[in-house]
């Protein structure tokens, strides 16, 4: 009785069947193993580097090397001290970092002396801090002479 329903089928709609029935099975189906790649992120465990000074007063730097990184203007550039794009500041020159207080003046009409000048009191003085650098001084300079 089981072998008629199978003889009155066609054969397409058995290989249908059969194919479908596989299919299923390809679906259904779960990984057994882990696919490959890591769950460790080693470089998101340390912090970035953040905004400030980088060299201390009295240390020695080369020319390119960064004193202090800033958002806003809190370290003025220098004596051989120059300030990059994103207010930066960097050793133009071989030697050693000073940091300086200086009184700080600004201009009769500008905007920073009516926001600032404004809300100090009478007889205040207003001093920045400056980042400079002290050139090494060069022993047995020479200069190459002609020969006669």
């Amino acid at each position: 009785m089981a072998v008629v329903p199978f003889i009155l089928r066609s054969k397409t709609e058995i290989l249908f069947e059969t194919v479908f029935q596989s299919q299923l099975a390809v679906f259904a189906r779960f990984a057994s193993k882990k696919a490959g790649g890591s769950s460790k992120n080693y470089g998101s465990g340390s912090p970035g580097r953040r905004y400030g000074y980088k060299r201390m007063d009295g240390n020695f730097v080369h020319a390119g090397n960064i004193l202090a990184t800033q958002r806003a203007i809190r370290w003025h550039p220098g004596a051989h001290v120059g300030m990059g794009t994103n207010k930066t500041l960097y050793a133009l020159e071989d030697g050693t970092v000073r940091y300086t207080k200086e009184v700080y003046i600004p201009g009769p009409r500008t905007i920073e002396a009516l926001r600032l000048i404004r809300k100090l009191p009478e007889g205040a003085v207003l001093y920045k801090t400056f980042i400079n650098v002290v050139p090494v001084k060069q022993e047995g300079k020479f200069k190459l002479v002609g020969m006669l």
